[in-house]
């Protein structure tokens, strides 16, 4: 069962509270009135009366009383998460529900040291009386005239924008929301991004969920942008965009990102609200000017990578296979068509390949010659039959390579079976028509190669088959000269190996001619895991399960190989609510203006088990210069121009601090260890004058290499 939320609960009274409320309301026929010292003094009769000899504070009692006719979007978000969250345990299975009361209080949302004056929690009529009666009249003028920036609008994006929309934030001409996504709706968006419809499909996510908000609340003043957050929008979101903001909610997918706003909400003293889901988990993250760490402050472990010859010879799950099918993809139908363009566009990148070290011209212009000249397809069939002769190279001959190198009973020189532990032993697969694995391989990567090549498709089985019959497939002949790495140091060895013996020359005299195929060129494929249309996720999945055969492994659904091979990052509505609720409370605060470190909370959320725990942000590390203490989120400000000497002197003569040098971005501006006549003009320029310089400089650096 879950209790009503409303913020100033407390543990020991809620049971009381609660209950004492029903009955006022019973008795009365209403709820108790904000701010209303009589109906108080009722209900805490009430509560004291169903409590005994229990303690209740009266604070606590009388703020709950006030806010009984209270309703809160952020609240309803969290709570409704929660619920959901509940309801779907019940109807699978998976998890157990809560049997117990579920009680939550935000008390901290409130203002603090602050009485809000009965007249200003009072009802006036408008949708907002749910959120006036608990924080007052004055609270939502504030709200109305914020200005905040939304990054993202996908499923967390989503649900702070519609709670923004009915918390009634930017909603009025002083106000401004600012949302921005580069994306544009996919399919599999529809399922947690709950502003989307069908109908939105391809359309950029920004623009659609600020227009889903705006028929929420028609109030609200949204501006709807798709840029990319990063350097190279600095000119967008420069110092009079970030100056004319209150704060900044972010709702991003990735780490980057997450870091690159934050380092702006640092540098420009903006507070930073950070969510992020996983599946049943969700986080907040509340970073504030001056009182707590950022977000860059402390980072998760990077993820862990998958060795290179686990992937190519030693997989051992399926997620190793769908990442080789994944590689795969990316070097057949990207990489190689884009050097085949290169090589017949550009002149200048074939001078640049060749100087590339290792083995790494050798490689792309083997590429480039299977592409052009050993196995280009001039119809649909030389489609089929290099799909037919790919399926024999990677899922039988590269196994019974494998195989001769390393046999069955292969014993390491310890005399323990090679092929053990981790090391699963394979073996090859013979090709079987009637198999839709083995069928659903070729289709797909006949379709891909087609569409490299210009070249119309085909589905239909029946067609494709006689064209897979018609294929000579050369018997099998081991070689012994090849070399196969056991493990990461024997890679590594083979590696420089064979960059020792690279020679791009012997393949340059095979390649014709660019000008020979004036106008020609190919498509590559930039994978898109959302089009179920595309050949993409069934080129992948086929292929990471023809492996898994290989290696005795499960194989995996295409929705699966989806997920692994898309990195799709599980998210769920009902977790995506609950953490923008959590979210919207933090907001209240920012707004209401509290200062103390302790109003404020972190949030971490498991409703699979289910768990909920607060804690107070870190507060931000304090260090000292001389005698002066100082915070990441401290600046000195420089508001006049100075010449590099007068820079370096008032540095020595106002904080007693020595510059021995000086940079911007990459470039280095100033070091005492800088050439003497250079050193001595640099002295004489202004800040301006050397950081333009050193700009062009930089400029003309970037022509020479993309000439080179």
């Amino acid at each position: 069962m879950l209790a009503e939320l409303v913020p100033g609960l407390w543990a020991w009274a809620l049971p009381f509270a609660s209950q004492a409320v029903d009955k006022f309301a019973a008795t009365k026929g209403a709820l108790p009135r904000p701010g209303n010292a009589e109906d108080a003094a009722q209900m805490i009769s009430l509560a004291k009366a169903m409590a005994g000899d229990v303690e209740l504070d009266d604070k606590l009692l009388t703020a709950f009383a006030s806010q009984s006719m209270g309703n809160l979007t952020p609240v309803n978000g969290f709570i409704g998460g929660v619920a959901a969250q509940e309801v779907m345990k019940a109807c699978s299975g998976k998890f157990s529900p809560i049997f117990q009361h579920l009680y939550f209080d935000s008390l901290e949302s409130l203002p603090e040291d602050t009485d809000i004056p009965a007249a200003s929690l009072q009802p006036v009529g408008d949708r907002y009386d749910g959120q006036r009666v608990v924080f007052g009249s004055e609270m939502q003028a504030k709200l109305a005239a914020s200005k905040y920036m939304l990054v993202g609008a996908g499923a967390i994006g989503c649900e702070l924008l519609k709670n923004f929309a009915m918390m009634g934030l930017a909603a009025s001409p002083e106000g401004k929301l600012v949302v921005t996504d580069m994306d544009v709706i996919e399919v599999s968006n529809l399922n947690r991004q709950f502003l989307f419809r069908p109908r939105d499909v391809k359309k950029a996510k920004s623009v659609c969920a600020a227009a889903a908000a705006k028929v929420m609340s028609p109030n609200l003043n949204v501006q709807a942008q798709e840029n990319r957050v990063g350097t190279e929008t600095e000119n967008v979101y420069n110092d009079a965009f970030f100056a004319n903001l209150d704060g900044v909610a972010n709702a991003l997918d990735n780490v980057e990102a997450r870091q690159y706003m934050d380092r702006r909400c640092v540098f420009y003293g903006k507070p930073l609200l950070e969510s992020g889901t996983l599946g049943s988990k969700g986080n907040t993250q509340i970073v504030l000017p001056h009182l707590t760490e950022s977000y860059s402050s402390s980072q998760d472990p990077p993820e862990a990578s998958i060795p290179i010859c686990t992937l190519k010879n030693f997989p051992s799950k399926p997620e190793h296979t769908l990442q080789w099918a994944r590689d795969h993809f990316e070097g057949t139908f990207n990489q190689a068509p884009s050097s085949i363009n290169s090589f017949l566009s550009d002149a200048a990148w074939l001078e640049a390949l060749l100087k590339q070290p290792g083995s790494q011209p050798v490689d792309t212009l083997n590429s480039v010659s299977e592409g052009l000249v050993d196995a280009r397809p001039l119809s649909f069939a030389d489609c089929v039959a290099w799909a037919r002769l790919s399926f024999e190279d990677l899922f039988a001959n590269g196994i019974k390579q494998l195989l001769y190198n390393f046999p069955h009973d292969q014993l390491t020189k310890e005399g323990v079976p090679f092929w053990s532990g981790s090391k699963r032993c394979p073996h090859p697969l013979t090709f079987d028509a009637s198999d839709d694995t083995h069928i659903g391989f070729i289709v797909a990567a006949a379709n891909l190669r087609a569409h490299v090549y210009g070249l119309k498709g085909e589905t239909d089985i029946a067609t494709i088959l006689p064209m897979v019959k018609a294929v000579a497939v050369p018997a099998f002949a081991a070689k012994a000269g090849i070399k196969i790495a056991a493990n990461e140091k024997e890679a590594k060895e083979i590696r420089e190996a064979e960059e020792a013996a690279a020679d791009p020359n012997a393949i340059l005299t095979k390649l014709p001619p660019p000008a020979t195929l004036a106008g020609f060129r190919v498509n590559p494929l930039e994978f898109e895991k959302d089009d179920d249309t595309n050949f993409h996720i069934d080129f992948i999945a086929a292929t990471g399960n023809l492996r898994s055969l290989n290696y005795e492994m499960k194989i995996v659904s295409r929705h699966e190989a989806k997920i692994i091979a898309g990195k799709i990052i599980p998210a769920i509505a009902t977790t995506t609510a609950a953490v923008a609720g959590l979210v919207g409370l933090e907001l209240f605060k920012f707004v209401a203006g509290n200062k103390k470190l302790e109003s404020y909370k972190n949030g971490f959320m498991n409703l699979a088990l289910p768990f909920v725990t607060f804690s107070e942000p870190i507060a931000c590390p304090r260090m000292k210069y001389n005698d002066t203490e100082w915070t990441l989120w401290d600046r000195f400000v420089i508001d006049k121009e100075m010449t590099l000497q007068e820079f370096i002197d008032y540095f020595q003569n106002e904080h007693a601090l020595e510059v021995t040098m000086l940079s911007c971005g990459v470039s280095m501006l100033y070091s005492f260890f800088m050439n003497a006549a250079k050193l001595k003009t640099r002295l004489a320029m202004t800040m301006k004058e050397i950081a333009e310089q050193v700009r062009h400089a930089y400029l003309a650096c970037q022509r020479r290499a993309r000439a080179c």
